[in-house]
């Protein structure tokens, strides 16, 4: 009898789920994505950053210097809060937010006023910069556990042909 192969953790497929939806992002520089999951293991939202709904993303700059209006920065939402807002106004109380980088203080409102209890997390390499020294103090106060993992599984490979059913050299 064959043996089942052991899956990925629910930790690197929830994240997994985070860095795929980054691929839809346009910015050139930083592509994140966000997963938000129940206690059940069920996820309640997904999104990645970008700019709003209806705001062609050639009309606005996706620069990160420069003056305040000529930069990204007023204009983008971020993987988050896209996930919040993409949950179609699922009870997110308890849920967990999966996302590459540590939370900025926009997005930590965001995931405390919302009920999510938990920020699964890979980087945070800005985490001396007063937005996210803010962004912890709110979350750490409002009783948001913070997980930063490291993962077993580096690299995470889809193949669709492979998926599809299709031949290959492995077959």
């Amino acid at each position: 009898m064959m043996k089942p192969r052991e899956p990925i953790s629910w930790n690197e497929y929830f994240m997994g789920i985070a860095f795929l939806s980054a691929k839809r992002s346009k910015d050139p520089n930083t592509q994140v994505g966000a997963c938000i999951v129940n206690n059940n293991k069920v996820i309640q939202g997904i999104g990645y950053n970008g700019f709003p709904r209806g705001c062609d993303d050639t009309s606005f700059p996706w620069n990160r210097e420069g003056a305040t209006l000529d930069t990204k920065y007023p204009y983008v939402v971020h993987a988050e809060l896209n996930a919040i807002l993409n949950s179609g106004g699922e009870n997110l109380t308890g849920s967990s937010i999966y996302v590459a980088l540590f939370p900025c203080n926009e997005c930590a409102k965001a995931i405390i006023q919302s009920g999510i209890k938990e920020v699964i997390y890979l980087s945070d390499k800005y985490s001396e910069e007063d937005i996210f020294k803010a962004s912890r103090k709110m979350l750490e106060t409002a009783g948001v556990k913070l997980k930063q993992l490291d993962l077993k599984e580096k690299k995470l490979i889809i193949d669709f042909d492979n998926l599809a059913g299709k031949k290959t050299c492995d077959d």
